[in-house]
């Protein structure tokens, strides 16, 4: 370990730092503290992009990066939850702990907690698109693309009010983001792959995509690369912090002794976090998605708001993606989710051959009751957290790696982190 500082301030740079976890936020924290000099092994229970990095929609849109609990939800009654229909669902048999989870999200799903939230992801969603580019001027291969168009499409002028109000309480938090509102007919000019049934839309301007499972691999490629360790099918059950450094213990004994750690392990993430002060509760909140031919890909996002469906052109087929699951995240894919998706897909894009699907997935996003996401140094200053981020852990993980690998190797935490204190 390296000392850097003045007297009475130093600060030990670890040599050598164990990453739990290998989707975007735990592979770009490692591979930002190899861009410090650090030496980075990255262990994960299943491999690379295993957890809720593979099928998402891979939207990089920090402009529409928001916090989860939000007014809206409360709109949503008991009924309306448990159905397996609806876009966010709440099984019957919730257990304690889910419950104190829904409970506390309720609690932050009002207007004023939303916009103490929203202050807090602004800073570090402007540097959200720099981190992506950041890697590739320094040779990540992984491609991100604009979007020539990002379509947000209703079936009425009504329906697209709430977006719009939204937008307008974005930019009041001091978010940028440039949109039209414009009327069906010219959103299928833009897109044709918009069924009759779309009367209005907004479309949104300056966004990106990836394949995220592939943007993933080649992240993962780059860390082994430049020398990084990546060992899959490692179960870590307990972190131990002690004199000669932070041990994990796995399914197959215990490794030799780390500098420091980074928990970067999704929804599992309070599993080993909890020992070290970390008391935000980090749920599951499930998302599924499939791949469809169509007659004619679009050329951007398409999202349906109104049905929380997310569509992103992948090559030759599309991306649907959508629901809102709280579940244990190991449990099995629930079919009628899937099914849910497909009909209210259906209506609303034409020549989609939605019975076709292949790549039926379904993935954990880490969910947070105040809809922030966890970052930093937890009760021990050689563990650190880094996870929770929603639905926004593709948007914000090359950023989270940036700035927590600055903290890591300064030992100081830049001013973007501090509302996401893992103490809190």
């Amino acid at each position: 370990m390296t000392t850097t500082g003045s007297a009475g301030s130093n600060h030990i740079v670890p040599d050598r730092v164990a990453v739990v976890g290998a989707g975007m936020v735990g592979l770009a924290t490692a591979w930002f503290l190899q861009e410090a000099g650090v030496e980075v092994t990255v262990l994960d229970r299943e491999g690379v992009a295993a957890g809720a990095s593979w099928g998402n929609a891979g939207w990089l849109t920090p402009g529409l990066a928001t916090p989860l609990p939000e007014p809206a939800v409360l709109k949503y009654g008991v009924r309306a939850v448990l159905s397996p229909a609806s876009p966010v669902y709440v099984p019957p048999t919730a257990s304690p702990r889910l419950l104190k989870f829904l409970t506390r999200f309720a609690r932050n799903s009002t207007a004023g907690r939303w916009k103490t939230a929203m202050d807090a992801l602004v800073p570090i969603n402007r540097q959200a698109l720099p981190a992506f580019d950041f890697l590739t001027k320094a040779g990540v291969e992984a491609q991100t693309y604009e979007a020539k168009s990002f379509l947000a499409a209703y079936r009425t002028v009504e329906e697209r009010k709430v977006l719009l109000e939204e937008i307008e309480q974005i930019h009041a938090a001091g978010q940028g983001i440039e949109f039209e509102a414009i009327s069906g007919d010219d959103a299928r000019a833009i897109e044709p792959s918009l069924s009759d049934e779309i009367g209005a839309a907004i479309r949104l301007h300056g966004q990106r995509f990836i394949n995220p499972g592939e943007y993933v691999q080649l992240l993962a490629d780059s860390v082994i690369a430049r020398g990084g360790q990546i060992i899959s099918g490692v179960v870590v059950k307990d972190i131990v912090d002690e004199i000669r450094g932070v041990r994990l213990v796995t399914g197959d004994g215990e490794t030799d002794p780390f500098d420091a750690v980074v928990m970067a392990t999704g929804a599992w993430l309070g599993d080993l976090a909890r020992q070290f002060g970390v008391k935000t509760v980090v749920q599951a909140g499930r998302g599924y998605s499939f791949s469809v031919p169509m007659a004619h890909v679009p050329a951007g996002p398409v999202y349906f708001p109104a049905q929380r469906i997310a569509c992103t052109p992948l090559g030759d087929r599309l991306r649907v993606a959508g629901m809102m699951e709280f579940r244990k995240p190991e449990a099995k894919l629930d079919p009628r989710r899937i099914d849910a998706i497909v009909e209210a897909a259906r209506p609303l894009l034409r020549d989609a051959d939605l019975d076709a699907r292949t790549f039926e997935w379904v993935g954990p996003r880490p969910c947070t009751p105040d809809g922030l996401p966890i970052i930093g140094a937890t009760a021990s200053p050689r563990v650190f957290a880094a996870g929770g981020h929603g639905m926004w852990g593709i948007t914000l993980g090359p950023i989270t790696g940036q700035l927590l690998a600055e903290t890591i190797t300064t030992g100081r935490a830049p001013a973007e982190l501090r509302p996401f204190n893992p103490l809190r």
